[in-house]
């Protein structure tokens, strides 16, 4: 029997090596690369206080000889999303989302298009759009988010995510996360942590991406709820139906409530951005034993935004960050993560 082979077994594995050789220096390269990157959980921040508080804390509550270890059941960590995981300006994603199921909203009621706020909308004018009332934000998420059956609203959601994009970078919302929180997401899970999106948006619209974008399960999403109610569609199968019912207001005070309804444990972390989260913060600093309680500071205008007023800033009343939250989070030791300052990227594209 003949082979096309080197006979030699031991040949073959010595002509083997020597073919291997020209790739071992980029081998070894990429293996020394990895082994820097996995001594660094946070490889996106810049040394300084915040990044060494969030070592610091995960060092010593998973620590089972430090007096500070804190039990696995107990290890909760709590994120706001917009402004927090993701680009919130000039406007709120759900906002966009809502904005643009308008046109389909008239087109089934078509009465609507000659009411108010619907006509704005149906202009495109950002710039009449951007002067309506709250009171006419509101009539537009009751009508482009209730009405119909969750799974409907579901798939409408899943469908609009994956295309839409961000008109100042062209890129999809969600590519548009903060890549220094999604490494702060993952080293939290890699010790232990549960962690949850506790956030003012809309808890079914979240719930639609958080496990693919951030790695959240969609039961770790408390956000502000609407109602829903038990019935049967055409074909008899059962089916609950979105109500313009508000159930919780996953907002300032709604947040520690939210988080007590729904998870059951204060947080020993908690991270956001705005005066929508303060009460949060203030609800984890207050338990005993170690707590970590940050804030976004969007101070970089250059590769995302600047906004506040806190620091001299322009106001915004998207993501309001005042001087007197600023000073609440220096008096009480939270931390103040600077964009600019500490992180060396914004997002994974960059």
């Amino acid at each position: 029997m003949s082979s096309s082979g080197p006979k030699n077994p031991s040949r073959r594995i010595f002509l083997g090596a020597l073919a291997a050789l020209p790739a071992l220096p980029a081998l070894f390269g990429a293996t020394k690369a990895q082994a820097e990157g996995a001594a660094d959980p946070l490889p996106s921040w810049n040394e300084g206080p915040a990044k060494q508080a969030i070592l610091d804390f995960i060092r010593v509550t998973t620590d089972s000889g430090n007096k500070d270890f804190v039990p696995l059941e107990e290890r909760i960590a709590t994120f706001d999303q917009d402004g927090t995981l993701w680009v919130e300006q000039p406007m709120y994603t759900q906002l966009v989302y809502c904005l643009e199921r308008v046109p389909a909203v008239v087109k089934a009621r078509p009465e609507l298009a000659h009411v108010e706020p619907f006509r704005t909308v149906l202009t495109g004018d950002f710039e009449k759009i951007g002067k309506l009332s709250l009171h006419d934000f509101e009539k537009i998420a009751v009508a482009t988010l209730t009405g119909m059956d969750v799974e409907t609203f579901q798939a409408e959601v899943k469908a609009w995510i994956a295309e839409a994009r961000n008109r100042r970078w062209n890129k999809r919302f969600t590519e548009l996360t903060y890549q220094p929180m999604q490494e702060v997401l993952t080293f939290f899970r890699a010790n232990g942590y549960k962690t949850f999106i506790v956030t003012g948006g809309g808890q079914d619209f979240v719930r639609v991406y958080s496990e693919r974008v951030y790695g959240v399960p969609r039961e770790q999403v408390v956000g502000s709820a609407l109602g829903t109610k038990f019935g049967y569609d055409k074909a008899g199968k059962p089916i609950l139906t979105k109500e313009p019912k508000l159930l919780l207001n996953d907002d300032h005070a709604g947040k520690p409530e939210g988080i007590h309804l729904e998870i059951g444990r204060r947080p020993r972390a908690a991270f956001g951005n705005s005066v929508g989260d303060r009460q949060m913060l203030e609800y984890t600093k207050g338990g005993e034993g170690p707590r970590l309680a940050m804030l976004v500071l969007h101070d970089d205008a250059t590769r995302e935004y600047a906004y506040g007023p806190a620091r001299g800033m322009p106001d915004s009343k998207i993501g309001t960050f005042t001087q007197a939250l600023y000073d609440e989070a220096t008096k009480d030791g939270w931390f103040v993560i600077s964009m600019k300052d500490d992180w060396k990227r914004i997002f994974a594209f960059e």
